[in-house]
């Protein structure tokens, strides 16, 4: 493993890349206190993480060689699919799943709710969240 340096975005640009399009997005810029960390943790392995694993849509890219010789990623509405669809498009997908996890698992999971519903669970979920973390504030 690699160390990265904090706020230095070059460093780790897949984690980077993700705190702003999702994370930063959805929770915001607001330094989130050491005893909220639990809370915050809790709501991103019940509510977040399924919702953009098996509901949210991702681009995913075609590399193109052009006339120069030169790659460039092109980004289309074909290879728009969740991480779940990704996952299941490549080679042997179960080859690269952890010990006691299946894919029947997995599907179950994808199809427990639709794409509306787990996106009204995940806003709800946020505000409960957030009321509480305000609320434990106004306490202190």
């Amino acid at each position: 493993m690699s160390k990265s340096r904090s706020r230095h975005s070059n460093d780790n640009a897949l984690v980077e890349s993700k705190n702003g399009s999702v994370i930063r997005k959805l929770l915001g810029h607001a330094h989130i206190p050491q005893h909220h960390a639990e809370q915050f943790n809790e709501f991103d392995k019940k509510y977040m993480n399924p919702y953009i694993n098996y509901h949210r849509p991702c681009f995913y890219p075609e590399t193109r060689i052009d006339k120069k010789g030169k790659e460039k990623k092109v980004y289309r509405y074909e290879n728009m699919m969740t991480p779940y669809e990704k996952f299941l498009s490549l080679d042997q997908p179960e080859q690269y799943l952890k010990e006691g996890i299946t894919l029947e698992q997995l599907k179950t999971e994808a199809e427990a709710m639709s794409d509306n519903e787990a996106a009204e669970q995940l806003q709800r979920a946020r505000q409960t969240l957030f009321k509480s973390v305000h609320e434990r504030q106004a306490e202190a």
